[in-house]
C-alpha cells in the first residue's frame, strides 16, 4: 500500500487535536461537581478514545511498508502515546 502523506497528515494533526481535547476532558471532569457535566465528559472521553483507537488501526496499516522513518510511523507513535496516556489516566473518572 503506497503511502498518502496528505492523509497522515491530516490524521496527525487529528490525533494531536484529539489528545488536547481528552487531556482537557481529564482536567474539566477533576474540576466540576456538577454531575450532568461529568457525564457528558465521560461520552465525550469515551468517543475520542474510540476515534483514536480507529486512527491507530489505520496507521498500523498504512505502517505496513518496510521505511523505517516516514510519517505513518510518526502517526502509529503519537496515536500509541495518546491511547497509554489514557489508559493509565483512566482511573481519573473512577475517583
Amino acid at each position: 500500500m503506497k503511502e498518502s502523506q496528505s492523509i497522515t497528515n491530516n490524521l496527525l494533526m487529528e490525533v494531536d487535536v484529539l489528545s488536547n481535547r481528552l487531556r482537557n476532558i481529564k482536567q474539566s471532569y477533576k474540576t466540576t461537581e456538577n454531575k450532568a457535566l461529568k457525564e457528558r465528559l465521560f461520552t465525550e472521553n469515551k468517543n475520542i478514545f474510540k476515534r483514536v483507537n480507529e486512527i491507530y488501526t489505520i496507521a498500523e496499516l498504512l505502517n505496513k511498508n518496510n521505511e523505517k522513518i516516514n510519517f505513518s510511523n510518526l502517526l502509529v507513535e503519537i496515536t500509541k502515546r495518546t491511547l497509554n496516556e489514557n489508559k493509565f489516566e483512566s482511573n481519573l473518572f473512577f475517583l
